[in-house]
């Protein structure tokens, strides 16, 4: 019979693993931890096994601690990384989140008026003078734009759309699902590479509620291919009086990108503009405040003030409405625009670095960690879905055939660093690296490299 007596306490184990795990955690979840180690190390005493709780409990309490969120170093040269958390703020957009989310403020409350006001009425008017709309409304995200958009003005009615733009994005969220759950009953148009102004006509015989348009913003249909343009559209729409709703996604404000020196870069490429794609005619255009908009995550409605009043009419626009956080430190953003301070907002400033700056910061790291500084041209992306088939000329630091083991091992450093793996390579790209983590990542690759 074994001796059970012999296993720890439930408050000696939890204080254990609150003791030796990196950063803690929280008594009770070390508590439920224990428990259940003790529990599997008794069960697997009964049946003749040696199981030791306090290395169960300290490996669960490891994996648990690491799924905290935490900062790390993006080397991938992916800008807008999804996994990583797409666009870093502006320090001064963070400080006015972190002051909104700290007290208390006039979320909803009329100064002027000493009354109940309206959520997020001076962002609204940011982004009216930014994109040159009627009318704008902030809600949590862009897929909760699209729904509200297809909830408020096509419930109930059809709504044709290419083949070529039944997108699909990370997380398995699909537009055709999106639409079933909103009320709008998709009606497929043209084919996956040729859609002609001609399909979306004989779509609307049937009570057409709206033309809607989606950028497909993480593909390209290239080749023997065509597709409505949103002129085309808007001029149906009128013809017919059907609203034309476009979804550009990404957010770039202003396809000449009047925020930085210079034309506009090249890996812009046919990116649709929310100022051009609204100066065409189009009655609303949704897209994202965490992408090219380079804010946090905000879903934006823009365009005529009749159809934004129905959309903030509608009882699903509370329930996807944003926080004060949010619309402070998008409203931050929004002035940094306004101000002509775009070029200073994170992702353009990233996007933006030369490529003989990033040449010199790698082999000063290359220095600092004591290997030779094979630096080489290679390509970062914007990420996030953003200008597909489009890349930013950018010079890596590489590692031959360490990437197996240099790889998995950075992601473990304090802080996690993530970085590239070709063909068994380490790559290291800093164009979405601060400055001032050089120093990090040199001192975490020294220490991995000598080992």
């Amino acid at each position: 019979m074994p001796d059970l007596r012999r296993l720890p306490s439930v408050g000696a184990l939890a204080q254990h693993v609150v003791d030796q795990v990196e950063d803690g955690l929280p008594v009770a979840l070390a508590t439920e931890i224990a428990r259940r180690s003790i529990e599997e190390a008794r069960a697997g005493a009964l049946e003749g096994r040696s199981v030791d709780p306090a290395v169960t409990a300290l490996r669960e309490a490891a994996r648990l601690s690491r799924t905290r969120l935490r900062r790390l170093i993006n080397a991938t040269g992916v800008i807008l990384h999804t996994n990583l958390g797409r666009a870093p703020l502006h320090p001064s957009a963070a400080e006015e989140g972190r002051r909104a989310a700290t007290g208390y403020g006039n979320l909803e409350f009329d100064l002027a008026e000493g009354r109940r006001g309206s959520r997020a009425a001076y962002l609204s008017r940011l982004m009216v003078h930014l994109t040159g709309a009627e009318a704008a409304l902030v809600v949590n995200n862009n897929a909760a734009a699209l729904f509200l958009v297809l909830n408020t003005l096509a419930a109930g009615r059809s709504v044709p759309v290419s083949r070529g733009e039944l997108i699909e994005i990370g997380g398995s969220y699909r537009l055709p699902r999106l639409m079933a759950a909103s009320g709008a009953h998709l009606v497929e148009v043209g084919t996956t590479n040729r859609t002609r102004i001609s399909d979306y006509e004989e779509a609307t015989g049937d009570g057409a509620a709206m033309l809607l348009k989606v950028h497909p913003s993480n593909y390209r249909v290239v080749g023997f291919a065509e597709e409505a343009t949103i002129g085309q559209m808007v001029a149906l729409g009128r013809r017919l009086g059907l609203p034309v709703v476009y979804d550009v996604g990404s957010g770039l404000l202003d396809t000449e990108v009047p925020w930085l020196e210079g034309p506009p870069p090249a890996w812009i490429g046919d990116e649709p503009g929310v100022r051009q794609v609204l100066a065409e005619g189009t009655d609303l255009v949704t897209f994202s405040g965490d992408k090219l908009l380079g804010g946090c995550q905000a879903g934006i409605i823009t365009g005529r003030a009749d159809l934004v009043a129905r959309l903030k009419a509608n009882p699903v626009a509370r329930a996807v409405r944003v926080d004060g956080s949010t619309i402070a430190a998008l409203t931050r953003t929004a002035e940094l625009y306004a101000g002509g301070r775009g070029s200073e907002i994170p992702f353009w400033e990233m996007a933006d670095r030369s490529v003989a700056a990033l040449t010199d910061r790698l082999e000063r790291l290359a220095a600092l960690v004591g290997i030779a500084p094979d630096v080489r041209m290679s390509e970062a992306v914007a990420g996030a879905g953003s200008v597909p088939g489009m890349a930013v000329p950018s010079p890596v630091l590489v590692l031959e055939r360490r990437g197996e083991d240099l790889w998995p091992a950075l992601v473990g450093s304090d802080p996690a660093v993530v970085a590239r793996r070709d063909a068994g390579d380490l790559l290291i790209d800093l164009r979405a690296v601060d400055e001032d983590d050089d120093a990090v990542l040199a001192t975490s690759l020294r220490a991995l490299c000598r080992s």
